[in-house]
């Protein structure tokens, strides 16, 4: 299959990336990131999510954050919600798209969410049913479709079941998360092969986690499967809870660069998204997790 001519890339740094420090980060930090990835040119930017601030403490005053960013019109600026509560706070907040999320194995789901696959599923009904007569675009999360830290080995199949129904159920997307990073080129091939028998492959989206370094070569694998859209965060923000000091998400620098060196657009400036990943990278005291970006940083200060 040809290489797609243009990507998008969904920046979840904001969100999935800084929801995995280990502090809260205020919302004028929070803020100024994404005004910095929306200068950079990412049109796909998921802002902050509606869940308890007690379970995840660095996502609280998400409202606050979705009032004080700049919002460039053609930018989608979305938020993550787990139940129906969570669709009415984005609501009141402004949020125009929202995600929901679902695992691809039974021991992630329960340990995850607390309730299995099918429970899951049946519980996004009165969201999406909401999201719906609010005119609010919804698109699905799959976790763990290429390994999971509890069962191990996921089938393609019981992936593909989930993203049918995903999209059965209203998600106009359906992102195939690998949560772990375990997953290789040849069994995305397999996966995405599988999937598209039940999913048109327009409406799927890769997200893969770096943790065993496999993110760029099975983006790559997806590219040749005909997937155009992939989730990625700045600076490599998140790690992986379940493989400690593991790298986590994959750097949007380094999947910009690899796409620009391969002639495809994405309408994202790389010297503009080095800055800005940068920038969060020194608020939070962290080192920059993109290799692209300590390469070209480093050049500068040659």
């Amino acid at each position: 299959m040809p290489l797609p001519h243009h990507v998008r890339l969904v920046e979840v740094g904001p969100r999935d990336g800084l929801q995995n420090e280990h502090h809260p980060i205020s919302v004028t930090d929070r803020v100024r990131l994404v005004n910095d990835l929306t200068e950079a040119g990412v049109s796909h930017i998921e802002t902050g999510s509606f869940v308890s601030p007690k379970w995840v403490p660095q996502m609280a005053d998400s409202a606050a954050v979705f009032a004080g960013i700049q919002h460039s019109p053609g930018v989608r600026y979305t938020a993550l919600v787990p139940n129906l509560q969570g669709l009415q706070a984005a609501i009141g907040a402004g949020v125009t798209e929202v995600a929901v999320f679902a695992a691809a194995s039974e021991g992630f789901s329960q340990r995850n969410i607390n309730c299995s696959i099918s429970e899951s599923l049946q519980r996004f009904a009165p969201v999406m049913a909401a999201a719906e007569r609010q005119d609010i675009r919804v698109r699905g999360y799959i976790s763990c479709v290429l390994g999971c830290p509890y069962d191990d080995a996921v089938a393609p199949s019981q992936v593909a079941s989930i993203a049918a129904e995903l999209i059965a159920m209203g998600c106009y997307e359906v992102s195939l998360g690998d949560t772990i990073g375990v997953g290789v080129a040849s069994a995305t091939s397999r996966l995405i092969d599988r999937v598209a028998a039940q999913v048109p492959r327009g409406q799927l989206a890769g997200h893969f986690h770096d943790t065993y370094g496999q993110a760029l070569s099975n983006i790559y694998a997806a590219l040749l499967e005909g997937v155009s859209v992939f989730d990625s965060s700045v600076a490599g923000l998140g790690g992986c809870p379940y493989a400690p000091g593991a790298s986590g998400n994959v750097a949007s620098e380094d999947v910009l660069y690899m796409l620009q060196g391969m002639g495809i657009d994405t309408g994202v400036d790389l010297q503009r998204l080095v800055a800005a990943g940068q920038r969060i990278c020194d608020v939070l005291g962290r080192p920059n997790g993109s290799k692209v970006a300590r390469a070209l940083l480093a050049h500068e200060q040659e």
